[in-house]
């Protein structure tokens, strides 16, 4: 019988080493989500040090969400050359560092520059894990892992902040950054025994060398050998950056980063300003701190089921009605009562959905872009949706500022999701079956 690896992959129920290899990727997010949340942790207290104001500390986080989308844009394609496990290792190794220098920082220089040295690394990971989880699972189960996967983000977002809520009960905020580095240089040994490079990206290699490379991690995940590298399809074979924009390539790439875009712009309103909104109906920050856990409790739920979900439906018709049912909460959050269990509850449903749009997103992502562009495809998208990263919150301080009440920016704020849901309408030429890999 003549077996090609990827049709193994495909069609075999997922070995132990596949189920481990995302979770480690699951993991690997999760670090993300603390590591780009660290300096929201530790910005009261860098504030206190060194007499900076909120607009120096905005400068501060933008610095670092903008290292990620140069990390997504510029360095993300090197998965593609290079391997999906050497861009994880070099990514832990950037991310790792950049945090530790960041707890020696004595400025808002030097924190900007050592935040910008973490976000590459944070934006180059993205990429990778993405594709990896994608690669290491069948085409049964693919959407489910990528979904999983992208709810790492918010279940680093809830651990690292109980976590840094404790530390910082007990040392000063460059305990934070420590925390961070160390836990991520730590990974690095779990990720040189337990994620194998991706079998899709050695099927683009030629020879017996190739082949037996891919069947000792066949033998390793319990699957039988494969006896032939079948020819990657002739737009595989010519990928490079310029192919994302290719004929029947190009309307997938552009569609795809323009959801993203403005998803995102709603998806950091959220993210960022729940605490804020909260602290200005009366109540203090402890009560803001607790309804956003409650929006990342709600992301974990909504990108667990939305994941489980799309096994049996396509996921472009499910991200397009969680777009719309984003805005609704957007809203709704912009009106409700100041009551504390009620900000709790609409946010968790909050969260819900507008973390299980970009769960979505993601899933679309990996199942749109073929092997040998899919690192380069997804660093391109998450990188042009890091733009929207940076102008929601100072378009929403902008709102804020010329008098509006919570209401009306919320509504202007959830325009993001809905013009994407749109976008995505017409966007009929995305993959959208659950069997769409094969």
């Amino acid at each position: 019988m003549n077996t090609d690896p990827r049709d193994i992959i495909d069609r075999e129920p997922m070995s132990g080493l596949q189920i481990f290899a995302v979770g480690i990727c699951i993991f690997l997010n999760a670090l993300d989500g603390f590591d780009v949340l660290a300096i929201t942790f530790a910005a009261p207290g860098i504030a206190e040090d060194w007499g900076l104001g909120a607009d120096a500390i905005g400068i501060v986080l933008l610095t670092g969400l903008a290292g990620m989308a140069a990390g997504s844009l510029f360095l993300a394609p090197l998965a593609d050359r290079f391997g999906r496990r050497a861009a994880i290792l070099g990514s832990l190794v950037t991310m790792g560092v950049g945090m530790l220098l960041s707890a020696t920082a004595m400025d808002i220089i030097t924190m900007s520059v050592y935040r910008v040295i973490t976000g590459l690394g944070i934006g180059a990971m993205l990429a990778s894990i993405n594709a990896m989880a994608a690669e290491y699972s069948n085409a049964k189960r693919r959407d489910f892992a990528v979904s999983l996967m992208t709810i790492g983000y918010p279940v680093g977002g809830v651990l690292g902040g109980s976590v840094a809520v404790v530390l910082l009960q007990h040392y000063s905020w460059h305990s934070v950054f420590v925390f961070g580095g160390l836990v991520t240089l730590a990974i690095i040994p779990l990720v040189l025994l337990f994620l194998p490079e991706s079998i899709e990206f050695l099927s683009h290699s030629k020879g017996a060398a190739a082949l037996d490379k891919i069947n000792k991690i066949l033998r390793r995940m319990k699957h039988q050998p494969a006896d032939h590298i079948a020819e990657p399809h002739a737009e595989e074979a010519r990928a490079g950056f310029k192919e994302l924009f290719a004929t029947g390539q190009r309307n997938k790439t552009l569609a795809l980063a323009f959801s993203y875009f403005l998803h995102i712009t709603t998806f950091y309103y959220v993210l960022g300003w729940v605490p804020y909104i909260v602290t200005e109906l009366g109540f203090d920050k402890a009560v803001g701190t607790s309804v956003s856990v409650w929006v990342n409790i709600g992301g974990i739920i909504g990108g667990s089921i939305l994941g489980w979900v799309a096994t049996f439906f396509g996921m472009r018709k499910l991200v397009i009605g969680i777009m719309l049912a984003t805005a609704a909460a957007v809203i709704a959050f912009g009106q409700v009562t100041p009551q504390i269990e009620l900000l709790k509850l609409v946010g968790f449903i909050l969260g819900c959905f507008v973390f299980g749009g970009v769960v979505g997103l993601y899933a679309l992502i990996a199942k749109n872009f073929p092997t040998k562009l899919r690192a380069s495809g997804t660093g391109f998208v998450i990188g042009m949706g890091r733009g929207g990263s940076l102008i929601s919150p100072a378009l929403t301080g902008y709102l804020f500022a010329l008098g509006m009440d919570r209401g009306g920016v919320a509504i202007i704020m959830a325009m993001g999701s809905i013009i994407a849901a749109v976008a995505l309408i017409f966007a009929k030429q995305l993959q959208d079956d659950v069997q769409a890999e094969k």
